[in-house]
């Protein structure tokens, strides 16, 4: 015989196990939703990296045949002149620029590697105007091993030339200078051309974005990888100089590279 007290446990399990196991079910079911929504959620996570990674490396192409093609332009000219020397070195920079090219896949190098490139570009230049360039570079050591998204230095002196120093008559004069404030890296470019900035403002629509798709590679291309890698904390800015040329700043913040990995890549 079941005990009265026995019989109504037994009442009790029939009525709350059924009760208990759709408890059960429920959170089951509840935490398998926060399971696949995690899930989405790094997916999602996961395609936003790959999307901004695919139009980092579209940007970084677009930016590279400029050189390529301003060098293969030297190169013909020095031929046609039969300039045997200026035309072998030439040949080596080109060289050493393909292998950079095709070594510099990271969104971020440091300011060595940088300044390694963009002395190859000067290579080119200097065999170009010849005496009547000089180049003062300033880079205390302590921001050598700073990160820097490839071909900014190299880009912003490449306008340089190509909307001032180019139309220079006389001495041409860039300076490239390098310090830190606040925890941020700042970059300038200074010329003394005969800058067109209507030409270089066409290049950089700050008030646009989508920047026009008719937008220049140059400046523009550097704002937008600058925003890609560091946001709101970085930014460009150009201004006249008073007798004549321009001054381009690049702030971003202060990080630092690998410096196993800058030895072993660069």
């Amino acid at each position: 015989m079941i005990s009265f007290e026995g019989f109504t446990l037994l009442i009790l399990f029939f009525i709350l196990a059924p009760i208990i196991g759709a408890i059960a079910l429920l959170f089951l079911f509840i935490f398998e939703k926060r399971i696949d929504l995690l899930e989405n959620r790094n997916v999602k996570i996961e395609l936003e990296k790959e999307l901004q990674q695919a139009l980092y490396n579209q940007l970084n192409q677009q930016i590279q045949p400029h050189f390529l093609f301003n060098t293969l332009n030297v190169i013909l000219s020095l031929a046609r002149l039969n300039r045997t020397r200026e035309l072998v070195r030439a040949l080596e920079v080109l060289s050493q620029f393909l292998k950079f090219k095709y070594k510099s896949t990271e969104p971020l190098i440091s300011l060595r590697r940088e300044i390694d490139y963009t002395e190859q570009y000067l290579e080119i230049q200097k065999l170009r105007f010849g005496s009547r360039l000089s180049i003062h570079t300033d880079c205390p050591d302590d921001l050598l091993m700073a990160c820097i998204p490839p071909f900014v230095l190299q880009t912003l002196v490449e306008n340089a030339f190509k909307h001032g120093l180019e139309r220079k008559m006389g001495e041409a004069v860039l300076q490239i200078r390098l310090s830190s404030d606040d925890d941020k890296v700042r970059l300038e470019v200074i010329d003394n051309g005969s800058s067109n900035m209507d030409e270089l403002l066409y290049e950089l629509p700050l008030d646009t974005d989508p920047p026009p798709e008719k937008s220049g590679h140059g400046l523009d291309n550097i704002r937008r990888r600058l925003h890609l890698c560091f946001g709101d904390h970085a930014q460009l800015s150009l201004t006249p100089q008073e007798n004549g040329g321009t001054q381009v700043l690049v702030e971003w913040p202060y990080v630092m590279c690998d410096p196993y990995e800058s030895e072993v890549r660069g």
